[in-house]
């Protein structure tokens, strides 16, 4: 028996999505704003991959919001995000969005959440900053419709179900997060890592 490899979860993600109308739309919507470093992550990537391991159909309105991440160190005021944010809204009128420029995130970062973090670089080492291993991973959709897989810590707890916390990730904060999101009542099956 072979070991799964992060390719062969990366192809599995890339089914998932490819074959989740409601995904593939976001991303549509997504990429038609010509940005030029995107991504739609976190919750949706998750939800869907644990709504199929459970054997639930995975529908947009499960998800609390649509994640759409992009980095532009030129541009970091709030306003461009709330533009951005409005405009897939008129696209796409039945999902909540949530937009945010990750070179920014640094700006406003300790007033929310009470403690400071250095600029990002890229968007990916804004991926990989995300609390959990199995929510910091995010996709993008090229212009001949080529899936690409954010995923700085692997693959393998987001399919093996495990909420774990990203590499550096602030003890408190993790805890926070995980006791407000309470993952095992919506999925029974997942399995947490106690800090």
């Amino acid at each position: 028996m072979r070991d799964i490899t992060f390719h062969d979860h990366a192809d599995h993600l890339r089914a998932l999505i490819y074959a989740s109308p409601w995904l593939m739309q976001a991303l549509y919507a997504a990429r038609e704003l010509n940005l030029s470093e995107w991504c739609i992550g976190a919750g949706a990537v998750r939800n869907l991959v644990w709504d199929v391991a459970h054997g639930w159909e995975p529908l947009p309105h499960q998800h609390s919001d649509i994640d759409l991440c992009y980095f532009n160190a030129g541009d970091i005021r709030p306003e461009r995000d709330t533009a951005l944010q409005i405009m897939l809204q008129q696209k796409l009128p039945a999902f909540k969005w949530e937009v945010v420029n990750q070179a920014g995130v640094h700006s406003w970062f300790a007033d929310y959440f009470g403690y400071a973090i250095p600029p990002f670089t890229n968007l990916s080492a804004a991926v990989a900053s995300w609390p959990e291993t199995a929510t910091a991973v995010a996709v993008w959709l090229d212009e001949n419709d080529g899936l690409h897989i954010i995923a700085p810590h692997g693959l393998t707890d987001l399919f093996d179900l495990w909420v774990r916390p990203s590499p550096g990730c602030n003890p408190a904060a993790y805890r926070a997060r995980v006791e407000a999101k309470q993952y095992a009542l919506r999925w029974p099956k997942v399995r947490q890592v106690p800090v």
